[in-house]
């Protein structure tokens, strides 16, 4: 994986918006306007259409059509909608409406998902008449905890697996829409349903790409816990720790904050590209409120048997004079405090994997994984899955990680469960993307914020472990606040 931005654009405040310099020029003789491609699209779609098996049986049918280059906006929507962007990689799958989904919760949720999902796999149906060489996905995601707990208004389900009926997907210059439908349906209804979609959407996805606005003030309103709670909580989980009960637990912050305008969801999503190209920035939106990410953490990726995963823990600060931050990264490296932190999660890794998989491989030494505001300590894991195993498996053996949670793990989420002052939610939980055959890529939601209207929830965490200082943890939980709350200032 790529190191990050280089340290003149991790400063704050002076970051560029990359992302629009190298879009195409859109008043070039030679692209397509936006209505010539909505009505190239709409002609491949009665084509398309003809050709589904539209009413045999209950299942998905998708129609994949290729856009004539990448979009260079991705528009808000109204409905239910996400984002998965990742700009090094030059990647984004965004959905639009519901074809179908399924939500659950409790400690079984991932097994009745799985089982949903499985069942779907097998009545998938999907034409690709452009020969785009891509196919549909849906959204998997879920809570920290299974735990059902009160519907906040504007709130995600506990675990969803949702399919959009209009998907846009990119990677490496090429793009393709894909619409989807439950069955069994009509031709006449497919025809009317996505043409309307494709009416709003398309013209939306060649606009000029709108600037960052001038920074804005923001207002801290609400902290829980504060600075005294904090520090009263690190000497609790280290007396744990102490008493040998705890190896390892990861504590977590909320902080409020209120702009002076109403937060632009589309800047934000911008921003935060611009500011952690190699991050996963995710969007989340069901009614009224967005729920975004900027995280560097994979859960894992399946695809066929090979499975990926990230061992995320320690951190040091970024520094803009060069000797000064490689100072700081190679003090990360020999630390032992965090090299402690870090083989936790890797053996943790390799516990949940055991069962299920064979020929696990970790690097003898973690790489340094840098990002704008912050540097971790990052070892890719890697391993062969078993036959049948999927990622709904995995996602239940690997979540949560030590790098969220804490370590022996279960002891851990309890301790937390009565220690922490408030509900987590979607809050290092996990969302990505699931392709039919039920491979794909999750991501463990962190750097994440609710957004609505004025105001934004954010949370941050940092691992506890012998020898951690509660004054040193606050800071490390200020620096990884200060990724949302610099993008914030100009969305």
């Amino acid at each position: 994986m790529p190191s990050g931005q280089s340290r003149g654009e991790a400063r704050a405040g002076h970051w560029r918006w990359s992302v629009a310099a190298v879009l195409a020029d859109l008043d070039a003789p030679s692209v397509l306007a936006p209505l010539q491609v909505l009505d190239q699209l709409k002609a491949t779609l009665s084509e398309g259409v003809a050709a589904l098996p539209l009413g045999q049986g209950q299942g998905l049918v998708s129609l994949l059509l290729a856009l004539p280059r990448v979009p260079t906006s991705l528009p808000q929507l109204e409905g239910p909608q996400f984002q998965f962007r990742r700009v090094r990689r030059d990647e984004l799958r965004v959905g639009y409406g519901c074809a179908a989904e399924w939500a659950a919760e409790g400690p079984d949720r991932l097994q009745r998902l799985a089982a949903l999902g499985r069942a779907l796999s097998a009545r998938w149906e999907r034409a690709d008449p452009d020969e785009t060489g891509q196919d549909a996905f849906a959204m998997l995601g879920f809570a920290a905890s299974g735990d059902p707990s009160p519907v906040v208004e504007d709130h995600l389900p506990n675990a969803l697996l949702w399919v959009p009926e209009i998907g846009v997907r990119a990677y490496r210059g090429e793009a393709a829409l894909v619409l989807s439908a439950a069955r069994p349906t009509t031709a006449e209804s497919l025809l009317q349903r996505w043409g309307e979609g494709l009416e709003r959407l398309v013209p939306e996805l060649y606009r000029p790409v709108a600037g960052p606005r001038t920074a804005a003030s923001l207002q801290r309103e609400f902290a829980e816990p504060d600075a005294a709670g904090w520090s009263e909580l690190v000497d609790r989980a280290l007396s744990e720790i102490t008493q040998g009960r705890l190896q390892k637990v990861v504590l977590s912050r909320r902080l409020d904050v209120a702009g002076p305008r109403r937060f632009d969801v589309d800047r934000l999503l911008a921003a935060l590209s611009c500011l952690f190209p190699s991050c996963q920035v995710v969007q989340l939106r069901r009614h009224g409120s967005s729920f975004v990410a900027a995280t560097p953490e994979r859960l894992l990726s399946q695809h066929g048997r090979a499975i990926e995963v990230d061992a995320i823990a320690g951190t040091a600060e970024r520094n803009a004079d060069s000797a000064v931050d490689a100072a700081l990264g190679q003090a990360l490296r020999v630390s032992d405090k965090n090299l402690r932190e870090h083989q936790f999660v890797i053996d943790a890794i390799r516990e949940a994997l055991a069962p299920c998989s064979s020929g696990i491989d970790a690097p003898a030494a973690p790489q340094l994984m840098q990002l704008s505001n912050a540097q971790h300590l990052w070892s890719p894991i890697r391993a062969r899955a078993d036959a049948g195993v999927d990622l709904f498996e995995l996602a239940e053996r690997l979540h949560p990680t030590p790098a969220t949670n804490g370590q022996p793990r279960h002891r851990a989420r309890r301790w937390l469960r009565d220690g922490e002052p408030f509900e987590r939610g979607w809050y290092t939980g996990v969302a990505g993307t699931l392709e039919p055959d039920l491979s794909g890529e999750l991501w463990v939601l962190l750097r994440c914020a609710r957004v609505c209207g004025q105001r934004a929830e954010l949370y941050a965490g940092a691992g506890i472990v012998a020898g951690s200082d509660p004054a040193t943890e606050w800071d490390e939980t200020e620096a990884k606040l200060k990724a949302m709350l610099s993008a914030l200032q100009y969305a």
